[in-house]
């Protein structure tokens, strides 16, 4: 009997010591957790050039969040072991293959993950990450590829293998379908918060179809071809000032239309094998000054173009260190000029800031 009371005294003890020691953490997002740098960031292009971007970190999950300051004393957390109660995860939760991101106004990033077949929500103002794995009732997500920002702070997920734009609340729970029976293999997508239309890029279709809020198909942009306003799997969306940007893949360029009534406006990229053409392009993205940034998977490469449509710079190369990507997916920006790059074979979110600068 006495054995048996000793096991039984210090989970007591232990549970006492944690009900005193409940006082709320504060945790706060970081960035660049596991790439600290000596001295200042790259930046790029390197001196005596004027510098255009800077390093600004890496996300690469659960470790980003670092608690401010840990109110248990020592004796409870020994205790909490003791009892088996110590909630830290000896495995973090941390991004696989991420895919493709967005940034809403509240500073939330979510990043879609195709090998953890979910949506990573980094929230900086809560301190905490989410994970979204529910795409309708109880079913999961498949293959999530394209997010974006939907209508009263929904949040709008293209599974390309659900073959449909799932929509999820603020809090990541399902609330419908768009597209199902009508999209063949979605990928990326882009909402017009002015017209309240939804674009998605049907890469088997190879045409870009345009849903209303409600889920309500109104046209479609393109068919397969060569041609200007053609597509050949089209794959990622960027929309901005009116106009919609389209990665026309395996034509290997981007194409520009007025996001309005689709008329094709421009083309950017050609093919080629020299740096700043495109072989096989996939994410898109424009910042707050108009520059284009497209991700060139072959190379390994960031693209950066200027608002005319004129080549400016590369920034990447093949490899895990700094500024470097392995099979990078998809590129975003958010209001304050910073570029995320989802570096989806590092499985990481790198991220730059824009300096500005001709």
């Amino acid at each position: 009997m006495r054995r048996a009371a000793i096991p039984l005294a210090f989970l007591a003890i232990a549970a006492v010591l944690a009900g005193c020691a409940s006082e709320p953490t504060t945790a706060r997002l970081v960035y660049g957790v596991g790439t600290a740098l000596p001295g200042a960031s790259p930046l790029w292009p390197s001196p005596p050039e004027v510098p255009r971007y800077a390093y600004a970190g890496v996300l690469t999950g659960e470790e980003n969040f670092q608690v401010d300051g840990d109110k248990r004393g020592r004796s409870a957390t020994f205790f909490r072991w003791l009892a088996g109660l110590d909630e830290r995860d000896p495995h973090p939760v941390v991004l696989q293959r991420p895919v493709s991101g967005v940034v809403d106004e509240r500073g939330r990033i979510y990043v879609t993950d195709a090998s953890r077949q979910a949506v990573f929500v980094f929230d900086e103002a809560a301190g905490r990450l989410d994970v979204w794995d529910r795409a309708a009732g109880l079913r999961r997500f498949t293959s999530p590829v394209g997010v974006a920002l939907g209508r009263d702070r929904e949040v709008l997920v293209t599974d390309s293998e659900l073959g449909a734009v799932v929509r999820l609340g603020a809090d990541g729970s399902p609330l419908g379908l768009i597209g199902q029976g009508v999209l063949k293999r979605p990928t990326g997508i882009a909402r017009d918060p002015v017209s309240r239309q939804v674009f998605v890029a049907d890469t088997s279709s190879h045409d870009i179809k345009v849903f209303d809020d409600d889920g309500r198909m109104l046209r479609s942009i393109g068919r397969r071809g060569e041609a200007e306003g053609e597509f050949n799997y089209p794959t990622f969306l960027s929309l901005r000032n009116g106009e919609l940007y389209v990665t026309d893949s395996i034509n290997a360029r981007v194409q520009v239309f007025a996001a309005d009534s689709g008329s094709f406006r421009r083309a950017v990229g050609t093919r080629g094998l020299f740096v700043g053409n495109l072989v096989r392009p996939k994410g898109v993205a424009v910042d707050g000054e108009g520059n284009l940034y497209v991700v060139e998977s072959y190379y390994d490469n960031l693209l950066i173009y200027g608002p005319a449509g004129e080549f400016l710079m590369p920034l990447g190369g093949t490899g895990s260190a700094v500024g470097r990507f392995f099979l990078p997916a998809g590129v975003w920006t958010d209001e304050r000029n910073r570029i995320f790059v989802a570096d989806m074979f590092n499985g990481r979110v790198v991220v730059f800031s824009f300096l500005g600068g001709g």
